[in-house]
């Protein structure tokens, strides 16, 4: 099995692209000194998140194909939480050069797999020689001549609205922490979020005044929609999802796991949203988030305090 010193910069950057397939939103893809992508109303949403070996995964507990998936996965639920549709990523790759061509092959597999999944592509990267691996993702996407959807816009009488899982992967994290492997449905959680790519669609259907990617709880994020509307929020515990599976602190992990890649919005006073939304509180005069009418005490992410 040869490394990626091996095949050299240039060899694997070849390896690894010329498998990819490009969506319509690119016009100029990897092989030259930058990409092309078309952004039809003038406008490009952009994001960018880092993942660090040892801190966002590890490679005893994740293979390089459910990386590549994760990667991908919570850069464009950032982009589809602000009502656009995803059109091409940009990756950096960072690695040891003893890294398998084939670990890195199959990173790109999974990057390109989620692509297909929101609509977009791998537009173009760099590679270079580290001692971590370490991945700089950044996200593009195309608001289609429509207004972003923002974390400022909640106004008080909104319904607090969430869609996708919750607490999963906090869940599945405690689980590989604690050595065990079942259930295996919160381990895949873990390993590989699911964000629901229809929820901006949904959400300005529903005529949303802010939408948020839940990445590092529900509460705390709420909380920037919050501080950045200057409102408050409630949240009703009891309507809060927490499937049998998540254990008997299932609202723990609801409430403050992060990495599940869920969404949250505030709709207007009335809406009823589809089924594959839940309705889970209010937005009222004040400030910060309350549950059932009080604090809640733990929980959100924070990367420079764990």
């Amino acid at each position: 099995m040869s490394s990626i010193g091996e095949l050299g910069e240039f060899g694997l950057i070849t390896r690894l692209t010329d498998r990819l397939r490009q969506g319509p939103a690119v016009e100029l893809g990897p092989g030259d000194d930058a990409a092309v992508v078309r952004a039809s109303d003038g406008r490009v949403v952009a994001t960018t998140d880092l993942l660090v070996e040892g801190r966002h995964f590890r490679r005893d507990w994740s293979g390089p194909y459910e990386i590549g998936c994760k990667a991908a996965a919570q850069n464009f639920a950032d982009v589809v939480a602000m009502g656009a549709r995803p059109t091409a990523l940009l990756v950096g790759l960072a690695a040891p050069a003893d890294t398998p061509v084939e670990w890195a092959e199959q990173l790109y597999a999974g990057l390109g797999e989620e692509c297909a999944m929101a609509g977009a592509s791998v537009a173009g990267g760099d590679v270079v020689a580290a001692p971590l691996i370490t991945l700089a993702i950044t996200a593009l996407g195309d608001l289609a001549g429509r207004p972003p959807l923002t974390r400022s816009g909640a106004r008080p009488g909104d319904l607090v609205a969430v869609r996708g899982r919750l607490g999963h992967s906090s869940a599945g994290l405690e689980l590989l922490d604690a050595g065990k492997d079942e259930p295996a449905g919160l381990i895949e959680a873990h390993r590989r979020p699911r964000p629901p790519y229809t929820a901006g669609e949904e959400a300005r259907a529903m005529g949303a005044t802010a939408l948020m990617d839940v990445s590092d709880g529900l509460l705390q994020d709420l909380g920037h929609i919050a501080k950045a509307s200057g409102v408050r929020i409630e949240v009703d515990s009891s309507a809060v999802p927490r499937p049998r599976e998540l254990g008997p602190d299932g609202l723990r992990h609801a409430l403050t796991g992060g990495e599940d890649h869920a969404f949250a919005a505030t709709v207007p006073p009335g809406t009823v949203p589809p089924a594959s939304w839940t309705v889970v509180g209010r937005v009222v005069e004040g400030a910060g988030v309350l549950v059932d009418g009080t604090s809640y005490q733990g929980g959100g992410w924070d990367h420079f305090r764990r």
